[in-house]
């Protein structure tokens, strides 16, 4: 891509941010004019006190949520397809998300625990038993093919799990649980997204870190050795980076889909390259545009309800993934 066509995808991205962050401080069904949101966020509002109750305490946290959930798993998925060369694979591949979606299982049903720290503690341990089981089995096999099976496997295995818990539930409890599986960037307060956002941006400060390996690893693997990158150590440093990445916006959030999987082949689209120098940040920048983009769309103005958020997600991403599929020879994936 010329260095014009950069000049302005940057600008152009980060116009697209701002906006859609404060539409989703002013949006939602509550109407709140800009100016008494500005005045609320810069502390000089004194107005009234429900209106400062909900852009603090709702909007800004789901608004922020959204934003780092959506940079997230784009980082993610961008690295999981760059590792296995597989433009389909995205966070869920490897069965981090259903080791998560198994610990909340476990917790809601088993247990009865309902309460929202239990929630993702729970989904934080399963999602760190299943990345704790796919690095042990990434030094026993050297081929990233045969990884990628197996984690499709642990996640067959994990959703098996959840089926059997299910059958054995009573309904209240199934239908907890399937309500958390809906996913939700609304759940997590302002006291709690400190949490959030100290992983997210650890997990996204690492990718950057992996810039230089992954453009590498395009290569091939042979030809990313005799380069000096440490093949199987980089291997390692992607899948601890978008587990934790995936793990903390599953239990945070719950199950988010598409995303991950369709916001790198938007950035690719937009930059006709696959250099990660450029790629990585365009995708971050990306995945938090569209992340906001859904988070609006679940709001219903005037009624006070939400809308599912796994069902706004594929709106956006499955249209993309057919694109990709019925134009994949002319998008740089790997080159």
């Amino acid at each position: 891509m010329s260095k014009q066509a950069h000049r302005w995808i940057y600008p152009a991205l980060l116009l697209a941010l701002v906006t859609l962050f404060f539409l989703g401080l002013v949006h939602g069904a509550v109407r709140i004019p800009l100016r008494d949101v500005l005045q609320i966020l810069f502390g000089s509002y004194e107005g009234r006190e429900a209106w400062r109750h909900i852009v603090l305490e709702s909007r800004l946290p789901q608004t922020v949520t959204a934003l780092l959930a959506g940079s997230s798993l784009a980082v993610s998925g961008l690295m999981l397809q760059t590792l296995f060369k597989n433009p389909l694979a995205g966070p869920s591949i490897l069965g981090i998300s259903d080791g998560a979606n198994l610990g909340v299982a476990i917790a809601m049903i088993y247990f009865g625990a309902a309460s929202y720290l239990t929630t993702i503690v729970a989904a934080f341990i399963g999602a760190a038993v299943v990345l704790l089981i796919i690095l042990g089995f990434s030094r026993k096999v050297s081929s990233n093919v045969m990884l990628l099976i197996i984690g499709i496997m642990v996640g067959y295995l994990a959703s098996s799990v959840i089926s059997i818990l299910n059958y054995h539930a009573s309904a209240d409890k199934v239908h907890q649980y399937v309500m958390w599986g809906m996913g939700d960037f609304s759940g997590v307060s302002l006291g709690k997204l400190p949490w959030l956002a100290g992983f997210s941006l650890a997990g996204l400060a690492a990718s950057l870190l992996l810039i230089k390996p992954l453009n590498a690893l395009l290569l091939g693997e042979s030809y990313a050795t005799n380069l000096g990158v440490n093949v199987r150590r980089a291997r390692v440093l992607i899948l601890i980076c978008t587990g934790v990445l995936t793990a903390v916006v599953t239990a945070f959030c719950g199950p988010v889909s598409f995303i991950g999987l369709a916001v790198p082949h938007i950035a690719r689209l937009l930059l006709g390259s696959a250099n990660h120098r450029h790629l990585l940040p365009v995708t971050l920048l990306a995945g938090s545009c569209i992340a906001l983009l859904c988070s609006i769309l679940t709001v219903l103005p005037g009624s006070g309800n939400l809308l599912p958020l796994s069902a706004i997600t594929p709106i956006v991403g499955a249209p993309v993934i057919i694109y990709v599929i019925v134009n994949r020879r002319n998008i740089h994936y790997f080159n």
